[in-house]
């Protein structure tokens, strides 16, 4: 196999994870990981207005809405108005959040943060220099993409650029 073949291998390798953990996480919690994500963080701060949630998890305010409206409907966080600034909606985790959050499998993402952080400084320089080439090799660079190992509900309002024909 040439070397286009096996990058092209790893790539769907590492596709092909995150679309199985994705689904072992919809059938044991039935949550994504980007639900999940979002109930990790508000677990984390207790309180927490969107703002700070897409700042966190570097998506857009719009990717967040959709996500809070998805766990609000299945009644997982409740919003509440601020009382010192009634402009404010704070989220809170509810007791059946906090049960799916606490009670959901490990991320298949924080495996790969230990590894990852146990790498010498010059092979995680590398790695993320490579996957930043493959990156902009796909035109994704635009891509609104939070660090979670996760292939649905992100919303990818931008397509990647075509590449252009010179």
């Amino acid at each position: 196999m040439d070397r286009t073949d096996t990058s092209l291998v790893a790539l769907r390798r590492i596709l092909r994870a995150t679309e199985l953990y994705g689904r072992t996480l919809a059938q044991e919690a039935g949550l994504t990981p980007v639900q999940i994500r979002v109930l990790q963080i508000v677990l984390t701060c207790g309180s927490i207005t969107p703002k700070q949630i897409s700042l966190q998890m570097g998506v857009s305010q719009a990717t967040v809405s959709t996500l809070l409206d998805r766990l609000a409907a299945k009644a997982l966080i409740e919003r509440r108005r601020s009382d010192t600034d009634r402009r404010q909606t704070n989220i809170m985790l509810t007791e059946k959040g906090r049960n799916a959050v606490e009670g959901a499998p490990d991320p298949l993402q924080q495996k790969y943060v230990e590894e990852f952080e146990a790498l010498a400084d010059w092979e995680q320089a590398m790695i993320v220099a490579a996957l930043e080439r493959v990156v902009s090799m796909l035109n994704a660079s635009a891509l609104d993409a939070s660090p979670l190992l996760d292939m649905g509900e992100l919303h990818r309002s931008q397509a990647p650029d075509t590449p252009h024909s010179d």
